[in-house]
């Protein structure tokens, strides 16, 4: 069986190899056109989903350090709760001193208790305006997320009205694409897709048009021009590297 379709595949000729190609290039360029008509909106809609995962995952960390601040002003507050504590032991403890050492080290004690009070207290100020800010900005991020959210409904809703207006004809033009790929021989379609996809307005068969390429507009010296009229082999520019025709293969007067 592969040597059949091997020998089916070498009886086609040239002109029939180039006419095949240009088809296929009819066919791709009426698919880009739907494209074309579809615009920037899939990248926008996808520039959006991507900006709105961003704004979900700082909202997210925001609330996460809120719930950090509020933890530490917990721990503040039992430090707080603790050091008070011992200040009430030791000032008890004043009361029973034998000497004045005692009453010095207990005063100490006292004294760097009440210190520890003054920082955790400022910690706790610190950590509530921390709090504050976070909570502005997360009001802020919200505000800003619904926004984008509303966006993206407006975007998706238009790309999906075009896509269902669209989608039928660039379906019929896929298929039709799919079918013919298949009478044309791998090397060829691959160059094809190569060459396609390196040019800038997605064209990789042209006609000559005005004694130059259809594709970069060059002139083509007349023996070339007589060499794509015969179809005899396969010609690309040697500026663009676009496969050329003769107006004639495409079904254009000159």
């Amino acid at each position: 069986m592969a040597t059949d379709k091997q020998s089916a595949e070498k009886e086609y000729t040239v002109e029939e190899k180039l006419s095949a190609l240009y088809q296929l290039q009819t066919m791709m360029t009426e698919i880009d056109k739907i494209k074309t008509l579809r615009g920037e909106l899939p990248l926008e809609v996808q520039d959006l989903e991507d900006e709105i995962a961003g704004l979900e995952t700082r909202l997210q960390n925001y609330q996460s350090d809120i719930k950090d601040f509020e933890t530490s002003v917990v721990e503040q507050k039992n430090k707080i709760s603790d050091s008070t504590s011992l200040i009430e032991k030791y000032k008890s403890q004043l009361d029973n001193v034998r000497n004045n050492r005692e009453f010095d080290n207990l005063s100490k004690e006292i004294e760097f208790q009440g210190l520890e009070i003054e920082f955790s207290e400022k910690k706790i100020r610190e950590f509530s305006e921390a709090i504050t800010l976070k909570k502005e900005e997360i009001a802020g991020l919200s505000e800003k997320l619904e926004g984008r959210k509303a966006d993206l409904v407006q975007k998706k809703g238009e790309l999906e009205q075009i896509v269902s207006e669209t989608k039928q004809d660039e379906e019929k033009l896929r298929e039709k694409a799919k079918k013919l790929e298949a009478a044309i021989e791998p090397r060829l379609l691959t160059a094809f897709k190569r060459i396609r996809k390196g040019a800038r307005n997605g064209l990789a068969v042209v006609y000559i048009q005005r004694d130059a390429c259809g594709g970069c507009f060059n002139k083509i010296p007349p023996q070339k021009q007589m060499d794509i009229k015969l179809r005899k082999k396969i010609i690309v520019c040697e500026y663009c590297g676009r496969i050329m025709i003769d107006p004639e293969l495409a079904g254009v007067e000159e």
